[in-house]
């Protein structure tokens, strides 16, 4: 795909949503954190649950460290994977406390030291939180990118890396909220739907199945 073509695609994604956000409901940097992670193979809808139920009684470092990892269960045990991301919630919470002042960092060796965090999770918060242009490559980014020819690879972080060379620098800080939203309600796993989509002339994928 040419970058003229590539211009073109994220020019129109942006006339369709000039202000993207991320669908996960929070208020604060360290909300968003715990968002993020309760996230990982678990639906935004469902994490928004949850955590309108656990935010109003412990939203910070300290007051989820007091809950404890057994309360914090009992808020989140809706949510895949609750009883590790639990335990690891528990444990950032210390880290955040004990080193960074119970504020989230904004380097991103210092988010990846913290449990439960990996580069997806650091990337989310980095560019969310801190407008740092990073690209997350969930399921959704990596099947779009590769589907329309944006930036194909065999694994995410070859997809991330090709996203960050090739996306114009202009649209570089939403482009992570733009693809996810277009592959969450558009360029869907089965069945695409071509006929709904902005960008569909532009993409390699419905070019190979006219």
């Amino acid at each position: 795909m040419n970058k003229d073509k590539r211009y073109e695609i994220f020019s129109r994604l942006r006339t369709e949503n000039p202000e993207p956000r991320t669908e996960l409901n929070y208020s604060s940097h360290f909300e968003l954190l715990i968002s993020v992670i309760l996230s990982a193979q678990a639906t935004d809808k469902s994490v928004n649950k949850a955590t309108a139920l656990l935010y109003p009684i412990a939203n910070t470092p300290e007051s989820i460290d007091a809950l404890g990892e057994e309360s914090l269960k009992g808020y989140i045990k809706t949510i895949g994977l609750y009883n590790s991301k639990a335990a690891n919630i528990i444990k950032t919470c210390k880290v955040l406390m004990d080193q960074h002042d119970s504020i989230v960092p904004d380097q991103r060796a210092d988010l990846e030291a913290l449990a439960g965090v990996g580069r997806k999770t650091a990337n989310v918060v980095l560019n969310t939180a801190f407008r740092q242009p990073t690209m997350a490559v969930d399921t959704h980014i990596f099947r779009i990118s590769n589907r329309t020819g944006i930036a194909k690879g065999k694994n995410v972080l070859a997809v991330e890396k090709m996203l960050m060379r090739h996306v114009p620098k202009e649209f570089i800080l939403d482009a992570h909220h733009w693809l996810i939203l277009h592959g969450r309600y558009i360029c869907i796993a089965r069945k695409p739907k071509c006929p709904a989509c902005i960008i569909s002339d532009l993409c390699d994928f419905t070019e190979k199945t006219e």
